[in-house]
Formats: C-alpha cells, sequence, structure tokens
C-alpha cells in the first residue's frame, strides 16, 4: 500500500514548482525565493521523483510544463494560497476568530457595512473578511465560513437562517417619470424596462400581480442593483428595485416611484452556512447579532 506522505509534498518543493511554473524559469524562481540555481533543480527534481511524475519539459537552458504539470501547478497555487491567507489570519487574530463572509453586493455595501461597526465593537476579537458573490457556490470548493444568500430555503449541504423578506417598487428619474406620465400598470410597458440578470422574471411577476400583461417583455439586462440604481437614475428606464436599499435614492429625490405599487418578493435573505461551521464561534456570535438587526424585517 502506497504511503499518504509520498503525495504530501514539503513546501519547500512546492513553492520551489510553483515558482518556476509560474515565472517559467529556474533562475527567476531562484531569484524570487532567494536560493541558488541549482537548489530550485534538485527541489524540483525531488518532487518529480516523490511523485514520479515529470512536472516539466527541459529544453537546453528552459523548462517548460508538461500538460499535467500545468494542472498541478494551477492547483497547487490555489493551495499555497489558502495556507497564505490562513497564516495572515492566525497573524491577524491568534485567538481565531476569523470569520470569512460571502455577501451580495448591494446589499452588503448598502444595508450590511453601515452596521457592522455596531458588531465589530461588541466583539473586538472577531476579524471580519468579506467576498462579494452574485450566485450560490459550493462550500466544499470555496473556504467561507458562512454566505448571505437571496432566494429560496434550497441551498443543499447548509443551515439557514431567515433574515428579512423584500418589497421592490417600479423606480425611475423624475424626468423620465414626467416624460411617460404613468398612470397605470401597463404604461410602464411604454417606457424601457431595466432587468436584473439574478432574477430575469422579476418584470413578469410584478405586471402579472398587477394585471398588465407579462408577455414579451424586453429591456437593458444589468448583473447588479446598484447599476441599475445608477442607470434609472441617470433616466435610461424603469428598474424594479428593492425599497430598502435604495432609501437615500428615494429621500433626496434622484429616484422616484414610477407608481407606487410595491410587490412583496417570493424570495429572501438568508444567513447560509455549512454544516461543520455551525460551532465556529465567530459565527455564532455574528448569527446572533444580524438577527437581532433583522428582527423587525421579517
Amino acid at each position: 500500500m502506497l504511503s499518504p506522505r509520498r503525495f504530501l509534498p514539503s513546501l519547500s518543493l512546492l513553492s520551489a514548482f510553483e515558482a518556476t511554473a509560474r515565472l517559467g524559469s529556474i533562475t527567476a524562481a531562484a531569484r524570487e525565493l532567494n536560493l541558488t540555481q541549482s537548489a530550485v533543480s534538485r527541489q524540483i527534481a525531488a518532487l518529480e521523483a516523490q511523485l514520479e511524475v515529470n512536472l516539466f519539459h527541459r529544453e537546453r537552458q528552459t523548462v517548460r510544463l508538461t500538460s499535467g504539470g500545468e494542472t498541478y501547478a494551477r492547483e497547487i497555487r490555489e493551495a499555497l494560497k489558502t495556507i497564505r491567507t490562513a497564516s495572515l489570519n492566525l497573524r491577524a487574530n491568534p485567538m481565531g476568530g476569523t470569520l470569512n463572509l460571502a455577501i451580495l453586493p448591494t446589499f452588503g455595501t448598502r444595508w450590511l457595512a453601515p452596521r457592522l461597526p455596531t458588531f465589530l465593537a461588541q466583539h473586538p476579537g472577531i476579524t471580519l473578511n468579506l467576498k462579494t458573490r452574485i450566485n450560490t457556490f459550493d462550500f466544499r470548493l470555496e473556504t467561507m465560513d458562512a454566505a448571505i444568500h437571496f432566494g429560496h430555503a434550497n441551498w443543499p449541504g447548509t443551515e439557514m437562517a431567515l433574515l428579512r423578506t423584500e418589497e421592490v417598487v417600479p423606480a425611475c428619474s423624475p424626468q423620465l417619470k414626467a416624460r411617460y406620465d404613468f398612470r397605470e400598470p401597463s404604461d410602464l410597458r411604454q417606457a424601457p424596462l431595466l432587468h436584473l440578470t439574478s432574477r430575469p422574471d422579476a418584470w413578469e411577476r410584478w405586471l402579472a400581480a398587477y394585471g398588465a400583461g407579462a408577455e414579451s417583455v424586453q429591456g437593458m439586462l444589468l448583473d447588479q442593483f446598484a447599476t441599475a440604481a445608477q442607470v434609472a437614475r441617470s433616466g435610461l428606464g424603469v428598474a424594479l428595485l428593492p425599497t430598502f436599499l435604495i432609501e437615500e435614492e428615494l429621500s433626496s429625490g434622484q429616484l422616484v416611484r414610477a407608481l407606487d405599487l410595491p410587490l412583496k418578493s417570493e424570495e429572501a435573505y438568508y444567513l447560509v452556512w455549512p454544516f461543520e461551521r455551525a460551532q465556529h464561534p465567530p459565527l455564532t456570535a455574528f448569527k446572533q447579532w444580524l438577527l437581532n438587526e433583522t428582527a423587525s424585517f421579517r
């Protein structure tokens, strides 16, 4: 039976391989690692001997990755990145209080970020790392402790906590509203309608809910609420936007309700985490705080 240690090369061997693969040169790798060329060459040879696979083609004074070496280099680069990130997190917080959280861009910047100072003041030992995500992902492949998700409660392999619901409203610039003089839901179909890639049927739902005919709805396609809000402010169309995310624009008059006809979304916002992270202390603290913050919105 082959020893598992064979497939766990030392970091020095992997670092020499990764640097050479990335830079395409043993000389450049040696310079980056502050080693001699011969030392790097020996480390690469030792790695190939341990794996019993050739990782490079040797061509006179140059090296070129084999096809297997290219795949291995990509995977090792990600593994070394994960180790570096873990080490940085540990150094930043030796008590291990780091929470890696995936957030929705507009929800994160407009609703969550202004409230985070309160959480961090209450939990000064926790380091919070944020990464924006629009679509769901696989927690088995991503080094995330939790995510804020908009949709239905059907993310396999996870636990979920309901945060809040939302209402969307058709919003546009004052000038566009004056130009089209909207009076009935069907009037909106005469104006350009702005669509979000993450909610492709949002306009169909709204129009159907108000009996305006939901067939053949077309218009500009955008990928984020913040972009849709900005395009609507510029007078280029009407966007269906969550009222709680555009409070500032509505208050300042940069956006107005094309018609005061809100519609409660079928989906909701959830905090989601994989089963194995359920007892992670920073996540437990963040979940309790977030549920308290959203209690009045459920």
